[in-house]
């Protein structure tokens, strides 16, 4: 059984033909048969068909996407079709804007008497590519006008498309932007950085996603997915997923809870069964010494304590990812975070890609350890430390990613935190002695008597 094709809008002659021969349709209506179309000679191995309308009626009949160049005469008595759009007033160039809007793929020259050059002019500004005279059409002149308004035809339909596609990108970057996630962290004394960098090419969207907020009694809560594929369904899918998750978290909702609630919403939204999402969340307590981890298919994260390696935390409590079990579970484990503390949270794109070139290896879990160790080494950290590896992973794998990337730290520091306190308390002011009496205070001086008291 034959596959069927969908059907596309076929393009024009005009956006097509490179040295091709061409077809000009005239337009014209000459009782008298004074007027007759030069024979038009085949240039540079091109030759010109011709074909003749009496009418647009009959040359709606004719006007076929073979064909490449319209001749109207401007002179053609307006029938019903263009009065119709002209009822309010006359309009010498009715039957032209009549032939542009059926015909917008079409180049168009303008017919007229020698003594309408400004009629002709106005035609051209209405949309026509060229005008011709009457009486100065020779076969030279027809050729190289139709020639020139196939061209300049095809020229303004690329720049059209051009214009359109420029804008739909724009479009589509504000919108990519506007669904990016703004973190919820008034009032936090955690430090928060993020790096974003999709699969597709020239999008700002991909299948990860990633979202960060502080409820009412200050647990900060953080998560960061990935649903299976990378193209803008995924993308779309996500930012559903981390919509939903904002909201679940906002309204009490954690743990087991929060992620069989999440599974609901993928299960509804995805297009097939095959979908499936990963997930990470980890709820930090409000003196951020705490956190509760949950794992649903996805790498475990990266802690890194004040004068300690960088290790990942446990994952062997995990359980599936999101939309795989119907009935799933998914445990919350308890993790000592200590009073100084990094937290580098990611998706499997950073861990993925090649170290070299050439090489089938992938980096992985303990190559990406590895490498986070050596960059705090050097004094990475925050925004330096996230750009230094994403810019490593690329590097090895000897290009552009083919999977998105998403990575996200977040850190809390003790003694900033204890500085900033005490900087704040010595803001507030310490209340100073009230002034003694002044029958008990003699001034020493008569002049300091006229001082008012410190």
């Amino acid at each position: 059984m034959p596959v069927p094709v969908p059907q596309q809008r076929a393009a024009s002659a005009a956006e097509t033909s490179h040295g091709a021969d061409l077809t000009l349709l005239v337009i014209e209506d000459d009782p008298a048969g004074t007027f007759t179309v030069p024979e038009l000679p085949a240039t540079a191995g091109t030759r010109v068909r011709v074909r003749t309308a009496r009418n647009l009626t009959e040359a709606g009949r004719l006007l076929t996407d073979d064909v490449d160049c319209i001749l109207l005469d401007l002179a053609l008595p307006t029938g019903s079709e263009a009065r119709s759009a002209a009822a309010e007033g006359a309009d010498e160039l009715a039957t032209l804007k009549h032939v542009l809007r059926i015909a917008p793929r079409h180049a168009v020259l303008a017919l007229t008497a020698e003594d309408d050059a400004e009629l002709a002019a106005e035609a051209v500004r209405v949309g026509a590519q060229d005008y011709l005279f009457r009486g100065e059409l020779d076969e030279r002149l027809l050729s190289r006008a139709i020639r020139y308004a196939v061209e300049r035809k095809r020229a303004d339909v690329a720049q059209h498309q051009l214009t359109e596609s420029r804008l739909r990108a724009q479009e589509n970057a504000r919108l990519e932007r506007g669904l990016l996630p703004t973190p919820l962290l008034e009032g936090s004394d955690l430090r928060f950085a993020a790096r974003y960098r999709p699969g597709r090419s020239r999008a700002l969207l991909g299948g990860d996603f990633y979202d960060t907020v502080r409820t009412p009694d200050g647990t900060v809560h953080v998560m960061i997915g990935d649903v299976c594929g990378h193209g803008p369904d995924e993308a779309a899918l996500g930012v559903e997923l981390r919509i939903a998750w904002r909201a679940l978290t906002l309204a009490g909702l954690c743990g087991d809870e929060l992620l069989s609630t999440l599974q609901q919403v993928l299960e509804h939204e995805r297009e097939s069964e095959e979908i499936f999402a990963t997930l990470c969340t980890v709820d930090i307590t409000p003196d951020g010494r705490r956190a509760g981890l949950c794992l649903a298919g996805h790498p475990a994260p990266l802690i890194t304590r004040h004068g300690q390696a960088a290790h990942l935390l446990p994952y062997e409590d995990g359980g599936p990812a999101l939309g795989l079990l119907p009935r799933a579970r998914w445990p919350r484990r308890q993790v000592d975070l200590g009073g100084s503390w990094s937290l580098l949270m990611y998706t499997d794109g950073l861990i993925e890609g090649r170290v070299g070139p050439d090489s089938t290896q992938r980096l992985g879990q303990d190559g990406m350890v590895a490498m986070i160790n050596r960059q705090l080494a050097q004094g990475l950290t925050g925004e330096d430390l996230l750009e230094a590896a994403v810019t490593q992973v690329r590097e090895l794998n000897g290009g552009e990613l083919t999977d998105d990337v998403a990575v996200l730290l977040l850190d809390r520091d003790q003694e900033h935190i204890r500085r900033r306190g005490l900087n704040a308390h010595r803001g507030r002011g310490i209340p100073r002695p009230r002034p003694e009496p002044a029958a008990l205070t003699a001034p020493a001086n008569p002049a300091s008597a006229q001082r008012p008291p410190l």
